[in-house]
């Protein structure tokens, strides 16, 4: 496998024939039916509404829209609310009616969510999980919604697109992962940026010294651990074997697995202690108030920032080079935006309101109330983004590869029912690396089928 140039060349191998070919089984752990949770939408009057050939109405659209959001948090909570304020009232006679739910709930109940009944729209992620439910015919055809986009490339498209060539996902903000630190506390203390692994251990040495927590971390929900596993492997084995080993086409017990393992062993004493017993947004405010010294997260981090020059003392690096002959040029750069269920109750408003979420306009409102993300539409007016902003869109456009998340990139019941107490297992012991590796593999083979 040939490493991909681009961000467009990686997101084209999202879509089959080339990630296809694995028989997608039953996702995501929980029996909780989250469509209990969620309230349906009121069947819409659409009489004053004019249809263009597409499909998505060009005139007023009326009626109430349910959208199921997993933007718990405070700061991203706010964010949608503002959009889709914007969105009613640039739309006299329609309503739109937020269904929060906890994130990891979210997640962990979609399955039952969509099979029983949801909301209009709801707040998704790009890759393998928004394909899977395509396939399984959960999710609406927005195919006729693309169709009247504007400012969205062809790479962020086919983040978007189903096995069958359709699309069914709009694409809202994106993000890089990397290793997060305050400018003020690194000044003061004499920090440098390491350059490799080896530097990062001296530097975690020299903050435990000084008191700190040299890496801020939280795994109590089990997803932030990924991230990690994700940076180390990029950069031990690069990212040809990352994307094949996570499309199920590796061993686990590789030795080049174990090697990461092996090498993660090495430096999780400089991570926080107790780490399964604390969130990340608990981690990330050990960061805020510089009780720790760096934290490798995506750049949400920032939504437990004061906004202004708490956010503005923010700032990040590239997770280290472990071998020279692989570098750094592999980032994490994950894709959020918003799905149509496959019954929408008022699909001509739906419609519409995804095409008005993929507009800058509606974009650039999400940012003003959460800026540690970017937007996704390349017409968007970046001259108020702020210096981290900034940094996160030339760290996602210098990339030759970029992987979505180990979350997003393997199958969704690898990821949560065979990864997440997998690698929770691996921080209480890190010792038995050929035992944990033998045991991801067996269940590996019963998931994928070899």
């Amino acid at each position: 496998m040939t490493r991909p140039s681009s961000e467009a060349e990686y997101l084209a191998r999202m879509v089959p024939p080339s990630v296809r070919g694995v028989d997608r089984r039953t996702l995501l752990r929980g029996a909780l039916g989250v469509g209990a949770l969620l309230g349906a939408g009121t069947l819409a009057s659409c009489g004053s509404s004019s249809e263009s050939s597409s499909g998505v109405p060009t005139g007023a659209v009326s009626g109430e829209v349910t959208a199921g959001s997993y933007s718990s948090d405070a700061v991203p909570k706010a964010a949608v609310q503002s959009y889709m304020d914007a969105f009613a009232k640039a739309n006299p006679g329609t309503t739109v009616k937020i269904n929060t739910v906890d994130h990891n709930s979210f997640q962990e109940n979609i399955n039952n969510y969509l099979q029983g009944s949801p909301d209009d729209v709801f707040s998704w992620f790009a890759g393998y999980r928004m394909q899977f439910f395509a396939e399984k015919g959960l999710v609406g055809d927005i195919s006729d919604v693309w169709s009247n986009m504007s400012g969205m490339s062809d790479a962020m498209k086919k983040a978007s697109t189903g096995s069958d060539g359709k699309q069914y996902f709009v694409p809202m903000t994106n993000y890089p992962w990397a290793v997060f630190y305050r400018k003020s506390l690194w000044s003061d203390k004499g920090y440098e940026v390491p350059k490799t692994l080896d530097e990062l251990k001296t530097l975690g040495a020299q903050m435990q010294k000084d008191g700190l927590a040299p890496i801020a971390f939280g795994d109590k929900d089990g997803w932030p651990a990924m991230g990690t596993f994700d940076q180390l492997n990029l950069r031990i084995n690069g990212y040809d074997f990352h994307v094949s080993l996570m499309a199920g086409k590796e061993d686990w017990t590789d030795p080049k697995v174990k090697k990461v393992f092996d090498t993660w062993a090495g430096i999780l004493p400089l991570h926080q202690a107790d780490s399964l017993g604390r969130t990340w947004q608990e981690a990330a405010q050990s960061l805020q108030q510089k009780k720790s010294g760096m934290y490798v997260l995506g750049s949400f981090l920032a939504q437990q920032f004061e906004k202004g020059a708490e956010q503005d003392d923010l700032d990040f690096f590239t997770f280290p080079e472990v071998d020279s002959t692989i570098g750094t040029d592999a980032i994490e750069a994950p894709i959020d935006g918003w799905m149509m269920s496959a019954r929408p109750k008022n699909e001509a408003a739906s419609k519409k309101l995804l095409q008005y979420i993929s507009q800058p306009e509606a974009q650039l409102l999400a940012l003003k109330a959460d800026p540690s993300v970017i937007a996704t539409n390349s017409n968007a007016d970046t001259s108020g983004y702020t210096a981290l902003q900034k940094k996160s869109a030339e760290f996602i456009k210098s990339a030759k590869s970029i992987s979505q998340f180990m979350d997003r990139d393997t199958r969704p019941d690898f990821a949560s029912t065979v990864m997440i107490p997998a690698l929770q297992n691996f921080i209480k012991n890190p010792k038995d690396i050929d035992g944990l590796c033998t045991s991801i593999q067996a269940q590996k083979k019963s998931i994928f089928g070899s």
